[in-house]
């Protein structure tokens, strides 16, 4: 098809955002809540069902809420700073966070394992490839927690129901779903960026009578098979996986390759760029000088918002893609499109590698993104795309639209109905829903105020760590607080940060801290200031999980923002709160 102009593709994508938005104008609200007859979605097929323990009444430092990376971290920086009374509650069997849950055929990282991979120098680990799958990230964090000594510490299987500060004791009291009781002078909430499934609210989708599952709880006893193998219980069968992200663009290749007949069902189409990824050369690992990681880390960071480093060290599809050109965050109109013609081109390029692999002309057109690069989180494959020349794979393009209803025997789109055996739903999880909602606990602050009623309007924090109202409750979150690419960048910095104040107050026996309310004030104007070109951006793309599902534009979504230009900013922010080493912006209360 002859290449559309810079102003045509902008008009391209234009209507095909409002084709979506006008299908579902209720935004986040088209999601189902896993519960109620939904509840077997988020069941843990990976952990013991009859594993039972003690209740526990005791007293610690710290409660941490979340065994993933920013849980596992926050217990290892308290642990070398001679911190152990500490208990980290987490609802799975075992740490890993998203790489416990995400256990689908293919799951891998699309960042570079050697930056993604927490504290490799300390543990003194070697990634296999330079993208790890999900298998070795998910071993990586039991080696992590043996590592760190986290295990002695861990309530696995355990959820928290309720959590209440107390004024005058100057104490949180955590309540969990086996029991217990635990009292600490700090609790650290590290929920995760994606760990919360959610499912598109498909008419009729409880009355399918085939199998189904969420991606995030893959059922091998059904599809057999393993991560990396194919399902040979599929030879048989005909599914259907609705949604075509990140996820699906992992899963499609195996499912194509294991299944009788496969429909992917689109919405959108997701932008797929080149994977490329190889093994690790040993020599060249052990070469590394000491802190390397970090240095590796940040290049990639600085890369990725327009820096302009002398060496790209990571050299992939994600520091390729003209981040340098972009310089960064637009300072004004002219700026904005000028870096919107290099976006264009970045995607052109895309659209081009789609026509070259796809064999079929009239798949491949229905294949290409129509929208700007970072309007949704980048995937690069080098199956994905040709696994739709197979003849037991079909695309079925929803024209924006999505799937009409689902029957007892299958998806109907367009007044077909396709029958499938097996539904699989890679929906993704819960990323701008209420922070109170996603944590799946409200906890309760000063004068018995929830979260929820605090944070009624939007959140209000000092750095995205503490909130007004909530003493000595710290988060490690992108909500008011840093993002990148490479999460687990902001996320390690932040764990820094938390455990820092947790020291600080430690050994300057200080009894609570919380910020004022001029300091939220002054940090939200700090973030306002940084939100100008990611919100002209993202109120022209298609919706996904990055603009709120469309619902960007107000003060409620703006309040909920990250600090949006380089992470680098935001880690030389929390740097020098630190070094000025008085709590400035805090209201301090000494024991």
């Amino acid at each position: 098809m002859a290449r559309l102009t810079f102003e045509q593709a902008q008009e391209k994508y234009r209507i095909e955002r409002e084709k979506r938005l006008n299908k579902r104008p209720e935004g986040n609200a088209q999601y189902k809540e896993l519960k109620g007859d939904y509840e077997e979605f988020d069941r843990d097929p990976f952990a013991d069902p009859n594993f039972t323990r003690d209740s526990r009444v005791e007293e610690v430092d710290v409660v941490v809420v979340g065994g993933g990376f920013g849980g596992m971290l926050t217990g290892a920086f308290l642990t070398k700073k001679g911190v152990r009374s500490f208990r980290i509650i987490e609802k799975a069997g075992d740490f890993g966070g998203t790489w416990y849950w995400n256990r689908y055929p293919n799951c891998a990282c699309d960042v570079e394992s050697y930056i993604y991979l927490p504290l490799l120098e300390e543990t003194g680990y070697m990634p296999k490839e330079k993208y790890s799958k999900a298998t070795e990230i998910f071993a990586y964090c039991q080696l992590f927690g043996r590592h760190f000594d986290l295990y002695s510490n861990a309530l696995f299987q355990t959820e928290c129901e309720d959590m209440r500060w107390d004024e005058s004791a100057k104490r949180w009291t955590t309540k969990t779903s086996r029991g217990d009781v635990i009292t600490s002078k700090f609790v650290v909430i590290a929920g995760g960026v994606l760990h919360k499934a959610k499912l598109p609210g498909i008419k009729g989708i409880e009355k399918f009578k085939g199998r189904t599952f969420h991606t995030s709880r893959w059922d091998y006893s059904y599809t057999g098979g393993a991560p990396q193998e194919k399902m040979e219980k599929l030879a048989d069968k005909r599914v259907g996986i609705i949604g075509t992200g990140a996820t699906a663009v992992q899963v499609v290749p195996k499912l194509g390759e294991s299944a009788k007949e496969l429909y992917v069902f689109q919405r959108t189409a997701a932008s797929v760029g080149v994977r490329n990824n190889k093994m690790t050369d040993p020599e060249w690992f052990k070469s590394l000088k000491p802190g390397w990681q970090m240095e590796r880390m940040r290049n990639f960071t600085q890369v990725v918002t327009g820096g302009q480093p002398e060496v790209d060290m990571i050299d992939d599809a994600w520091t390729k893609m003209l981040w340098i050109d972009t310089k960064g965050v637009p300072k004004d109109e002219a700026d904005a499109e000028r870096m919107d013609r290099i976006d264009y081109e970045n995607m052109e390029g895309i659209r081009a590698r789609i026509e070259e692999i796809v064999t079929d002309p009239e798949t491949a057109e229905k294949l290409k993104p129509w929208y700007g690069q970072s309007c949704k989180r980048a995937c690069f494959h080098d199956e994905y795309l040709p696994t739709f020349n197979r003849p037991n794979v079909h695309l079925v393009d929803t024209e924006g639209q999505g799937v009409d209803e689902i029957t007892e025997t299958g998806v109907v789109v367009n007044g077909t109905e396709y029958p499938c055996d097996l539904l699989v739903f890679a929906s993704g999880f819960e990323v701008t829903s209420d922070y109170h909602h996603r944590l799946g606990f409200d906890p309760v602050g000063k004068g018995a105020v929830p979260l929820s009623v605090a944070w009624a309007d939007g959140p209000g924090t000092l750095h995205g760590v503490l909130g007004r109202g909530f003493p000595n409750m710290l988060m490690i979150s992108a909500t008011q607080g840093g993002q990148a690419i490479n999460f687990v960048h902001t996320i390690t910095e932040t764990a820094i940060h938390v455990t820092h104040l947790i020291e600080r107050a430690l050994n300057e026996n200080i009894a609570s801290f919380e910020p004022t309310v001029e300091a939220q004030d002054a940090w939200f104007e700090v973030l306002i200031g940084t939100v100008w070109g990611t919100a002209r951006y993202n109120a022209v793309c298609t919706p996904g999980y990055l603009n709120n599902e469309g619902g960007v534009g107000t003060m409620r979504s703006g309040k909920g923002s990250s600090y949006m230009t380089s992470a680098l900013e935001f880690v030389d922010i929390l740097e020098k709160w630190r070094a000025a080493g008085n709590f400035p912006g805090y209201e301090v209360t000494k024991n």
